[in-house]
């Protein structure tokens, strides 16, 4: 009886150098992006070269995030425009979004809320655990949705063109900008227009403290579920649009020269609510049926 030898596995022998170097600088963002937000709020980043310039450590984790979304934009049409697409891209790709849009995001999310729940009011200590277990929870939670939903992505990605228009749930990118748009906008922004020891910036400070969990947990399961979202980025290089298309572009792109902090946040918000308010339209509002008109015959003899 002859035994069958074990397959061999190919090897990899090439690979594309420019699209791989992108995207590891995904990964490289996000893994900077949680050393950043491993600091104290009250650490003020303050360059040497740079005297002028005085950020928070969790609002550069969140600029660090942004860089990613960049790299993993740029990685993937470099790969196409030099005809290098190939499968190990697409892993190491995923992997990269894993640590930059999943694990980076909710751990931001996790020390920004436990720096600032000193700020919230609870009747006893056991709410107040609670509050931090619930916390815990919901990063972990947001954390294994964004590995679910980047397998179920290489699993279920095709090759061809007419597969990157449109997404089956939130994509990684978005879910992790609504956290950190948010961060940035309350850590970067608020402070520049609003004394630290006003009381509307203290109230705002305790709203995103309890708004940041809920909208984790809102992000982290819109990624895993079938709501279709389309891929902003494609479809608005591919072919001609409608004047109104540009017009849109044009004013999102001065919102973004204006100030860049509210552009994220109403960019990212306005994505995340699109989707789901139109599938929740469609699904309420039953399609109409076209009804074909029935023809009467009459008789011969009629």
């Amino acid at each position: 009886m002859r035994i069958k030898s074990p397959r061999k596995r190919r090897r990899l022998k090439y690979i594309a150098i420019l699209p791989s170097l992108v995207t590891l600088m995904n990964g490289l963002c996000g893994f900077t992006a949680i050393i950043f937000a491993s600091r104290s709020m009250d650490t003020m980043w303050q360059p040497h070269l740079l005297p002028k310039v005085n950020i928070s450590f969790f609002a550069l984790a969140g600029y660090m995030i942004f860089l990613g979304m960049i790299a993993d934009v740029l990685d993937g049409h470099i790969a196409r425009i030099s005809k290098s697409t190939s499968s190990f891209g697409a892993q190491v790709d995923s992997l990269c979004d894993v640590i930059s849009f999943g694990a980076a995001p909710a751990f931001l999310m996790l020390k920004l809320v436990e720096v600032h729940s000193h700020q919230l009011y609870f009747e006893n200590d056991k709410y107040a655990q609670l509050f931090g277990r619930a916390v815990y929870l919901i990063a972990i939670i947001y954390a294994m949705c964004a590995v679910i939903r980047l397998a179920r992505f290489n699993v279920e990605n095709k090759e061809d063109d007419s597969s990157h228009l449109s997404f089956a749930g939130l994509p990684s990118p978005p879910a992790a900008g609504i956290i950190v748009s948010l961060i940035i906008f309350q850590q970067d922004f608020l402070p520049k227009i609003v004394e630290g020891s006003d009381r509307s910036f203290r109230i705002f400070q305790m709203i995103t403290v309890w708004a940041l969990p809920v909208i984790t947990l809102i992000a982290g399961l819109l990624m895993i579920t079938r709501i279709p979202y389309p891929h902003v980025v494609n479809r608005l290089l591919r072919g001609k649009k409608r004047f109104s298309t540009f017009l849109l572009v044009v004013f999102t792109l001065l919102l973004v020269i204006w100030n860049i902090q509210i552009a994220m946040v109403l960019g990212f918000f306005v994505f995340m609510f699109y989707g789901l308010i139109r599938w929740l339209v469609l699904k309420l509002i039953p399609r109409k049926r076209v009804e074909h008109p029935v023809l009467e015959h009459e008789d011969a003899g009629g």
